[in-house]
């Protein structure tokens, strides 16, 4: 969160979800359900797995593309939050997914030790992904290494609201003791950085979660008319100046280090050609990469994956 599971969700996606949830806590093996055309050689098919989120949905498809260009099958499968994908990833059902470090390990964290376990991410970047790493591997995991490209989560407000109430910072909105209505994913609930992390650090009264997704176009147009007051988003999101919207500062720093790096299933995707591929899109990739790459789906309403593709042709990544 980061890094990260969001998604707004109609009656029916609800309902998709559940169904989609069943089947993978019933069956193990490659058993999802096709999204899509895959693409690619003859070197095996690897499924690349993203979130329900845009910049998700582009890193996969990203990689979907590097690695077809280097011989694999490839196809894109996407879930709506790491509470489905990363048990998914575990089984081999899905064999790739982009990931940011913190996120991650406190996911992993909480997994194992409890909600209420001691962080083990940070602001330093080596400490934190060496901290995944030791979650990881028990799970059959393999964390690749991580890249210059960040994408923290961000919370965000109107420009009335934040005008009104004198608001530049997180500490300034729990100050206000304005109550608050948070437009956010489902999984916020329990989440550290989103409403326990909003509520014990900054001392904001959180009444209400409006499950409309992270960082998604109902989300962001609910705060800005004001039906919710507060939105999570992400550091890249290229469209907060399309609503009128206005990041507050995490002044106490509740997220912490969220490098994009992939991470494998050991046995499907463990061998070191996916880990050269995936390494030369790692070292490119760049903060300012992801908001352009965000604004191109978001704002332009290109596809992710033309986006993705002519984003790795730019780079020379990939065989035009």
């Amino acid at each position: 969160m980061s890094s990260r599971s969001r998604v707004a969700r109609t009656a029916v996606a609800a309902g998709t979800v559940i169904t989609l949830a069943a089947g993978l806590a019933a069956c193990g093996g490659k058993s999802l359900e096709e999204k899509g055309g895959g693409k690619g050689g003859g070197k095996g098919e690897l499924v690349i797995g993203s979130a329900g989120f845009t910049e998700s949905k582009v890193l996969a498809e990203i990689y979907s593309g590097i690695l077809a260009d280097a011989g694999y099958r490839t196809r894109v499968q996407t879930l709506a939050n790491r509470e489905l994908y990363e048990p998914a990833l575990e089984k081999g059902q899905i064999d790739v997914v982009p990931e940011y470090a913190s996120t991650l390990a406190e996911f992993l964290n909480a997994k194992k030790n409890g909600s209420k376990a001691k962080p083990v991410a940070s602001s330093d970047i080596d400490k934190t992904v060496t901290a995944l790493e030791k979650l990881a591997s028990p799970r059959g995991l393999k964390v690749l290494p991580a890249g210059r490209a960040t994408d923290q989560n961000a919370f965000v407000v109107s420009k009335e609201f934040a005008a009104e109430n004198k608001l530049k910072t997180l500490s300034d909105l729990g100050a206000s003791k304005q109550k608050i209505k948070l437009a956010s994913g489902e999984e916020c609930e329990t989440r550290v950085f989103c409403k326990p992390g909003l509520e014990k650090t900054y001392g904001i009264d959180i009444t209400a979660l409006d499950p409309k997704g992270v960082g998604t176009p109902q989300a962001k147009q609910a705060v800005k008319d004001g039906t919710d007051q507060l939105v999570l988003t992400t550091t890249t999101d290229a469209t907060l100046d399309n609503f009128g919207l206005v990041l507050l500062k995490d002044d106490k720093k509740l997220q912490n280090a969220d490098n994009v790096l992939p991470v494998v299933n050991a046995k499907s995707a463990g061998d070191k050609e996916i880990a050269a591929a995936l390494g030369k899109l790692t070292r490119a990739l760049t903060t300012e990469d992801l908001i352009t790459l965000n604004r191109k789906v978001d704002a332009e309403r290109l596809k992710p994956a033309d986006v993705a593709q002519a984003y790795l042709e730019s780079k020379g990544l990939v065989k035009k």
